[in-house]
């Protein structure tokens, strides 16, 4: 296995016992360390490469950024890193994101969600020519609980074109689309065991939607996708000895859709839940859980496989990437955020359910606005209940146009996307009103996206402390620079941080005194 590159590094020599020394030789990850004593038998200081002469107390092996996860997660997806890049909804994840993840043997979701049908329709097509000998990528399927025609549809889509990898993110219940997904292809292998043809990760942050994924299929929604001749007896008859997803992705404090749990608490949690549902069902494969959210520093990430993870998934802090699907307007705004700097707002697919996600507040006013439209929405059953006064005041702060306006906008979009929600909304005041509203939620993440400048104010940027953190991390380096930030050296140095933040730790629990100094990594350039 080859290994990364990193320049700099001095040679071994002799055993060092100063804090200077000690933390210089912390980043030799790659060489194996021996613990020793000093002349006096009290001090402990560390040696790296051959057996130094003297007493030596403990020897550490090798360590390398591809061993920090779980093994299996690499040999599974034929990855050399267990490390994920995220699907950031919009196309921010773009088709070239997830082509460089791929190259650099890792895994990318194509970031799926909130498009229409043709232009998921022609990444997947892309991305399906240019990888199609790698099964290392893959595409975000987003629980749509208000358009399940279009959910459906691109979960065929997937099927159809052999995506290999899909992500389910932001589901709370099973549909009969995640299902089809999870089934579809399961077949018998040569030694008897259950072969499946698409791997589905499923991106959960509650228990509870944890514990359906780690289950079988039910039978309720596997029965009619027999009867409808979308899965084979055997499919459905196998998938209900597997759970739905046997990767789960345990999603802590992120950018966007997000419940702001802690990692340390949610990822244990589900962690026993996994292996109490893994014995009682009897699966011959365990299930491999992987982290996400508030992954923007290496400590972090060292964090999250010290929990147990055997990946890691890093979304908000690759906005910023060359490659991400974002204004440069956007990015610079991003690139200035700190730790404080995010709030939370109403999302625009579940606007009228009151489900929010995490964005940036530092230089927009959308969090604002667009709990002042949620607001308004819960308080009064249709657009011509709003008062006169604060009617005229989210026109023209907010929306920038009369309501009328904008009614005509939103119904000539939904004649291209589904005609079946002008029907609703003409039948229903309140949905009317909300799908009004909901024009400004989906333009706002379009502007940051399309960098339309005069809606700075209103741009809708998906963002947890994470990028606040990373942007910290990052400040006086090479990757501070915005035209540096690639997808892959971003993840390479997080990986490579990660392993330096653990060889010191593993030394901490031998006993030697580390300074603080040891517990950090700089930046720099990676191959």
């Amino acid at each position: 296995m080859s290994v990364l590159a990193v320049p700099g590094f001095p040679a071994a020599s002799s055993p060092v016992f100063s804090p200077e020394g000690i933390t210089a030789r912390v980043r030799h990850i790659r060489e194996p360390v021996h613990v020793v004593s000093g002349p006096d038998g009290r001090e402990l200081g560390i040696a790296t490469g051959p057996l130094p002469g003297g007493p030596v107390l403990g020897t550490l092996p090798p360590l390398y950024p591809e061993w920090l996860g779980g093994r299996t997660f690499c040999e599974a997806h034929k990855v050399r890193f267990p490390y994920v890049a995220g699907e950031m909804a919009g196309g921010i994840a773009t088709t070239r994101m997830v082509s460089e993840m791929a190259r650099a043997q890792m895994i990318g979701f194509f970031g799926a969600g909130g498009l229409a049908y043709p232009d998921v329709e022609r990444a997947v097509r892309t991305l399906a020519h240019e990888l199609r000998s790698r099964p290392n990528w893959g595409v975000n399927l987003i629980h749509s609980p208000s358009e399940p025609t279009l959910e459906w549809r691109v979960a065929e889509l997937l099927l159809r074109c052999g995506v290999p990898r899909i992500s389910a993110s932001a589901f709370m219940e099973l549909t009969p689309a995640v299902v089809l997904c999870s089934a579809h292809g399961l077949r018998r292998g040569a030694d008897g065991g259950i072969v499946r043809r698409t791997r589905l990760f499923a991106k959960v942050s509650r228990p509870e939607v944890a514990e359906r994924f780690l289950s079988p299929a039910p039978p309720a929604l596997l029965g009619p996708l027999v009867a409808q001749g979308k899965l084979t007896r055997e499919e459905a008859d196998l998938a209900a000895l597997v759970p739905v997803a046997e990767d789960i992705t345990v999603e802590a404090d992120s950018g966007g859709h997000t419940d702001n749990r802690p990692l340390s608490v949610l990822l244990p949690r589900i962690a026993a839940l996994s292996d109490t549902l893994c014995r009682r069902f009897g699966y011959r494969r365990s299930v491999r859980l992987g982290a996400a959210g508030g992954l923007g520093t290496p400590d972090a990430v060292a964090a999250a496989f010290a929990l147990g993870a055997s990946y890691v998934v890093v979304g908000s802090v690759n906005q910023t990437a060359v490659e991400a699907g974002l204004s440069d307007e956007a990015k610079a705004m991003l690139c200035d955020a700190d730790v404080s700097d995010v709030a939370m707002a109403p999302a625009a697919d579940m606007f009228e359910l009151g489900v929010k996600l995490q964005v940036l507040s530092r230089g927009t006013m959308f969090a604002q606005r667009a709990g002042r439209l949620h607001a308004a929405y819960r308080a009064h059953g249709s657009l011509e209940e709003i008062p006169s006064a604060l009617r005229a005041s989210i026109e023209r702060d907010v929306l920038r146009a009369p309501f009328a306006e904008v009614w005509q906008r939103t119904r000539a979009f939904w004649e291209q996307r589904d005609p079946a929600e002008i029907a609703r909304a003409e039948a229903d005041p309140k949905h009317r009103m909300a799908l009004v509203f909901r024009w400004y939620l989906g333009s706002s993440s379009r502007w940051a996206i399309t960098g339309e400048g005069a809606r700075r104010a209103d741009y809708q940027i998906w963002c947890g402390p994470a990028m606040g953190a990373f942007n910290r991390w990052v400040a006086g380096t090479f990757l501070a620079e915005p035209a540096h930030r690639s997808v892959v050296q971003i993840a390479l140095n997080l990986l490579e941080g990660a392993a330096v933040f653990t060889r010191a730790h593993q030394l901490r629990t031998y006993g030697v005194p580390l300074p603080a100094e040891a517990f950090s990594y700089t930046p720099c350039e990676l191959a």
